[in-house]
């Protein structure tokens, strides 16, 4: 019980920082805060794995849409697909629900989800 107790903080500062990048649009820097804490989330098969590897792939499809590389939207509208299946496991039930809401509250605010959106 003690490893989860220590994992959930972790995520939390995790999640904080990852907060805070986002707002810099530092998105890359973002997604790897939470990669290396969702590593281990995987190893310890943690509830809310999915959810972290969701916001990851959200805060990439904007960093696609940052660098402007060539097909970047067909990449972003690619690595967002996996933050809007595991979006939804985001509920008031989870441990740090508040910082995944916030976090999630980001991504489906930002004006490139609305880039990304957008049919072509």
């Amino acid at each position: 019980m003690w490893e989860k107790e220590l994992l959930d903080r972790d995520i939390a500062k995790a999640l904080r920082e990852f907060i805070e990048l986002m707002e810099r649009e530092e998105y890359f820097e973002a997604h790897e805060v939470l990669e290396l804490v969702w590593h281990r989330a995987r190893k310890q098969r943690h509830p809310q794995t999915l959810l972290l590897k969701g916001l990851i792939n959200g805060a990439i499809s904007f960093e696609h849409i940052k660098r402007k590389r060539a097909n970047s939207l067909k990449s972003s509208r690619i690595t967002m697909g996996s933050y809007l299946r595991y979006k939804s496991m985001c509920n008031p039930l989870i441990v740090n629900f508040e910082l995944f809401n916030e976090a999630c509250d980001l991504i489906d605010n930002h004006p490139y989800k609305k880039i990304i959106n957008k049919q072509v």
